[in-house]
C-alpha cells in the first residue's frame, strides 16, 4: 500500500506530524512519501495509492501560505476526484473557536465537493491538548492505515 503525506504547514508542525507517520507506514504493510503541498497541484490527487493530508491553520481559519497554491489549484482546476482516498490530520489551536483547524476543513470541504472520499474519521490535533501530537497522530494512524488496507484488499480482489 502506498501513501503520500502532502503537508501544508506554517510553523513546520505538520510537517513534523507527517514525518513521523512516514516513519510508522511501513509497521502496517505501507510505504510512504512526504511531499510539501508547495508547487503541487490537482495533479498530486493522481498519485497512485492513498493521500494524507496534513494540514495546519493560520490566519482566521485559512490554509497555511504554503497549500494556498494546491488549494487554489483545487478550484481553478476543479474535475471529479472520485477515485482519490485520503485521510486528514488538522493541526489547530482550539482557543480560536470557529476557525480551529479551519485550514484543513478548508481542504475536506473542497475534496468532498469534488468527490474525494474520506477513509476513517479526521485526526484533530489541538494545540491545547494535553496529549502530544505525535502520540494522537500515531494512534489515529494506525486505525486510519487498517481501514485504508481493507479498501485497498477489497479494490484488489476479483469480482
Amino acid at each position: 500500500m502506498q501513501i503520500t503525506l502532502l503537508v501544508g504547514t506554517v510553523f513546520g508542525n505538520a510537517r513534523q506530524i507527517a514525518q513521523t507517520l512516514a516513519l510508522a507506514a511501513p509497521d502496517y504493510g505501507a510505504s510512504a512519501q512526504v511531499l510539501d503541498m508547495q508547487d503541487q497541484t490537482i495533479a498530486v490527487f493522481d498519485t497512485p495509492g492513498f493521500l494524507v493530508l496534513c494540514c495546519s491553520t493560520t490566519g482566521q481559519g485559512d490554509v497555511p501560505d504554503n497549500a494556498q497554491g494546491l488549494y487554489q489549484s483545487l478550484e481553478a482546476q476543479a474535475r471529479y476526484l472520485g477515485h482519490v482516498r485520503y485521510g486528514l490530520v488538522a493541526l489547530g489551536d482550539s482557543s480560536y473557536g470557529d476557525t480551529f483547524y479551519g485550514g484543513a476543513k478548508a481542504f475536506q470541504n473542497r475534496l468532498q465537493d469534488l468527490g474525494a472520499q474520506l477513509v476513517g474519521e479526521v485526526c484533530i490535533l489541538d494545540a491545547l491538548a494535553a496529549d502530544g501530537p505525535d502520540a494522537v497522530a500515531l494512534a489515529w494512524f494506525a486505525s486510519w492505515a487498517e481501514q485504508a488496507r481493507s479498501l485497498d484488499t477489497s479494490a484488489s480482489s476479483p469480482t
